[in-house]
């Protein structure tokens, strides 16, 4: 997916119940190289060059239960100084976006 592309999806998963977001500090330190490894434990696909910030992890990923599909974008945001996170997630349905984010806001 390019930047474009994310983008463009990001803006149209607009609505308030669409978006979830929460800002913590860091749990288990803030090494790349296992940040990465955890978004890629989630089953998404983990985006590169997609932020304009590119200390920012961007992925899109489709969550798939017996009777839906749902598409979700997540952007987490670091900032080492403070050793803190923010997590952004946008699905297409309503109901996941905050769920999903209290639960993998314990992962980081």
């Amino acid at each position: 997916m390019t930047s474009h592309d994310f983008f463009q999806r990001w803006k149209q998963l607009s609505q308030p119940q669409q978006e979830a977001q929460k800002i913590f500090k860091a749990n288990h330190g803030m090494d790349t190289e296992v940040l990465k490894a955890k978004l890629l434990g989630l089953g998404s696909a983990l985006l590169e060059d997609v932020d304009p910030n590119p200390e920012n992890y961007v992925c899109a990923g489709v969550i798939q239960t017996k009777g839906q599909q749902v598409g979700c974008l997540l952007r987490l945001e670091p900032n080492s100084q403070a050793q803190m996170y923010r997590l952004t997630l946008r699905c297409s349905k309503d109901s996941v976006s905050k769920r999903l984010c209290e639960l993998l806001a314990e992962q980081f």
